[in-house]
């Protein structure tokens, strides 16, 4: 965590998805940083909804001042439920999901269009999903070079299928102003899910064609949008 003194600007706080860990956050973070903000990064074990809030909510305890809350994927239903917090002035969603109240990640990825793309998760092992190694790279990031792209396959981290189940007592957005950067070469979550989710939250929509490693593989177009919303707030 790092702290910069005598800095105005909102807090940025980021939170990974699913099968990553917070160490591809490293481009944003280094932009920010660049940029004046004091950035945080939560390591959130992606084992439960209710888990990965509480891991949320103690990094969100250590900052002083307003945060801007950022979610990555399964993230952005971290940060829908963890963004009620008094700190946090505002969302943003990166190609992430953005539940309603009693939804959960398996109710909005419940009945995939007939031509949607289908992610490659693999049946559970022992609590825990995993996506096929095969077809990892052309399903989740596609436009990552190649050194980036071996890195993040051979670094998969497990998902707890309790965390797909978990619903949303009160999603922040309704609340609270939200940015959601769609991803249009998304083969994850399908760009028009993303599309219908930033709509009912009433998001402003940024359009970037990328992969759903956008974050590690466009750094800059992430970073953009989250300095739009943190001087808005």
């Amino acid at each position: 965590m790092s702290e910069q003194k005598g800095n105005n600007k909102p807090t940025i706080v980021l939170v990974h998805g699913d099968f990553v860990d917070g160490s591809g956050w490293e481009g944003v973070y280094n932009i920010l940083r660049r940029d004046g903000y004091t950035v945080s990064v939560v390591q959130n074990p992606t084992i439960s909804l209710a888990g990965d809030v509480a891991a949320t909510k103690l990094i969100l305890a250590a900052q002083s001042g307003s945060v801007v809350l950022v979610g990555h994927s399964y993230g952005g239903a971290v940060i829908t439920e963890a963004g009620n917090d008094p700190k946090v002035a505002g969302l943003v969603y990166i190609c992430a999901f953005a539940p309603d109240k009693g939804e959960s990640v398996n109710t909005l990825i419940a009945n995939p269009p007939p031509d949607a793309p289908v992610p490659p998760v693999l049946p559970p092992q022992d609590g825990f999903l995993f996506l096929d190694k095969a077809k990892y790279l052309a399903s989740f990031a596609a436009d990552l070079d190649a050194e980036k792209a071996a890195f993040a396959l051979d670094s998969q981290v497990p998902w707890g299928v309790e965390a797909l189940s978990d619903t949303i007592s009160d999603p922040a957005w309704k609340a609270k102003p939200s940015w959601y950067l769609v991803t249009t070469e998304d083969r994850m979550i399908p760009p028009p899910a993303q599309r219908m989710m930033a709509e009912r939250a009433g998001s402003m929509v940024v359009e970037v064609a990328g992969s759903h490693m956008i974050y590690v593989s466009q750094p800059s177009a992430v970073a953009a949008l989250i300095e739009k919303a943190a001087v808005a707030v």
